[in-house]
């Protein structure tokens, strides 16, 4: 046995996933992304019944409706995780559970893309169940805690993040909702939209791209949607580019960008983003 060393040649051919954060505020257009992506190669997760605006897309969708139905989807995707003992979540124990509920893995070969709408309604999801369960409770008095309750939320939403990170040949897309607010010092803040702290705050750093959606300015003063793509930006938008690759404000076209951030690919594989078709004008107007 000798020390598994991947080679310059060996890691540049290997087809790297994107996995990408899509902010905006409600109505900017985000689910309607969805048209820019090739619908043979996209499984479309909807959380929050939102697809009014992508009623005639002709991709795939499954919609989870309850945090373990999403931890067995997450671990269907993802495999097991051999670093865990299985009495844990993404374990091989629960992999093959899933795998006795969903059916076989391979049915996922067809997909490239994976679009979760929206985390914000996940991170609800999961902080119902939590408040299930006998972390929520104090182990006293047997009064809810609440405290125990997000410390769960906190711990179950971030494996579920770090899990599909680790789905090497797959994008993984999760849109949210950006929220505004104002600080102490009168200051307007742009954050995630996200139930409990420690989930927004460490997911910048899970994923590879946080993308803000915005109606923002042209050079005839005219208002378009655009992403926003780097953490130094001039509306204090959530931003982090971490290919390197992509300028400041990038047109709003999620197809596009992938391809861009992808580009060159060495290895076999390739998403055919040409078969993506526009988006139907009314489908524009929407989320």
């Amino acid at each position: 046995m000798s020390l598994p060393i991947l080679s310059a040649d060996q890691r540049l051919k290997e087809y790297k996933g994107v996995k990408a954060v899509l902010l905006g505020q409600s109505g900017v257009g985000k689910t309607s992304q969805l048209w820019t992506l090739p619908a043979e190669q996209t499984l479309f997760l909807d959380l929050e019944a939102g697809d009014l605006a992508v009623q005639g897309w002709q991709g795939d969708t499954v919609r989870p409706r309850t945090w373990p139905e999403f931890r067995n989807l997450v671990a269907f995707i993802g495999g097991p995780n051999p670093a865990l003992e299985n009495d844990q979540p993404y374990c091989q124990a629960h992999y093959q559970v899933a795998c006795q509920q969903l059916g076989d893995p391979s049915q996922l070969d067809k997909y490239t893309i994976f679009f979760v709408d929206s985390i914000t309604a996940l991170a609800r999801i999961c902080f119902q169940w939590c408040k299930t369960r006998p972390e929520a409770r104090s182990e006293k008095t047997g009064k809810p805690d609440i405290r125990g309750a997000y410390g769960l939320h906190a711990r179950e939403m971030i494996a579920a993040l770090m899990h599909l990170q680790h789905v090497r040949g797959k994008h993984v897309i999760f849109v949210g909702i950006l929220e505004e607010r104002v600080d102490d010092f009168n200051r307007r803040i742009f954050q995630p939209q996200i139930e409990g702290s420690r989930t927004g705050l460490e997911l910048p750093g899970i994923v590879d791209e946080v993308i803000t959606m915005a109606s923002l300015p042209n050079e005839q003063g005219e208002l378009q949607r655009s992403f926003v793509c780097q953490t130094l930006n001039p509306w204090g938008f959530p931003s982090k580019d971490r290919s390197g690759r992509l300028d400041l404000i990038e047109p709003a076209h999620l197809g596009n960008l992938l391809q861009k951030i992808s580009q060159p690919l060495v290895g076999e594989r390739r998403l055919d983003f040409a078969s993506a078709q526009p988006a139907p004008q009314q489908a524009q107007q929407g989320q």
